[in-house]
């Protein structure tokens, strides 16, 4: 599921607890990343699921939940 490889990558790359990673969680505030840890995430996430995910989206993409609906969205 989405969700799953999306928290795997979110766990490796800004060594969080797999409980913390939550759908509501922020990926900023609760979960500690910053813009550096962003780019990182956005590059693993379009290496994992094969896509393009542009600036634009990745400024509205705030919460783990964000992520996986644009994911999803993409998928379809």
């Amino acid at each position: 599921m989405i969700f799953e490889k999306v928290r795997t990558i979110l766990v490796d790359q800004l060594d969080v607890d797999e409980d913390a990673v939550t759908m509501e969680s922020v990926i900023t505030d609760d979960l500690g990343a910053d813009s550096l840890d962003v780019v990182d995430m956005v590059m693993s996430l379009e290496e994992e699921f094969d896509l393009e995910i542009p600036d634009e989206e990745i400024e509205t993409m705030k919460t783990v939940g964000d992520i996986v609906k644009f994911i999803e969205s993409k998928k379809e």
